[in-house]
């Protein structure tokens, strides 16, 4: 986890937090071995956003989800979290 937005409330007062994920990792590519990394912006509503903000900058986290375009405006993805599970070690 790259970095944590504070807790906030949509319109409707359901909770939500925002959050960067990091990943960096080797993969293999046409038989070559290959560096990879990627940030990508994710979200988490009601009771998963209060696990979300309390989580600490640099955590490493298996996560699962969707996603989906940030608006109808922006067409940037966004990961929907649906599980967060925190690996042991951080």
């Amino acid at each position: 986890m790259a970095e944590v937005l504070p807790l906030r409330r949509t319109p409707a007062g359901v909770p939500i937090a925002s959050c960067v994920l990091a990943h960096e990792s080797k993969q293999v590519e046409a038989g070559l071995s290959r560096d990879v990394s990627v940030e990508v912006q994710a979200v988490a509503l009601g009771d998963l956003a209060a696990v979300l903000a309390a989580a600490v900058p640099g955590s490493a986290l298996r996560a699962t989800g969707f996603l989906s375009a940030k608006s109808l405006r922006s067409r940037t993805p966004v990961l929907h979290l649906n599980t967060i599970e925190f690996l042991e070690g951080n």
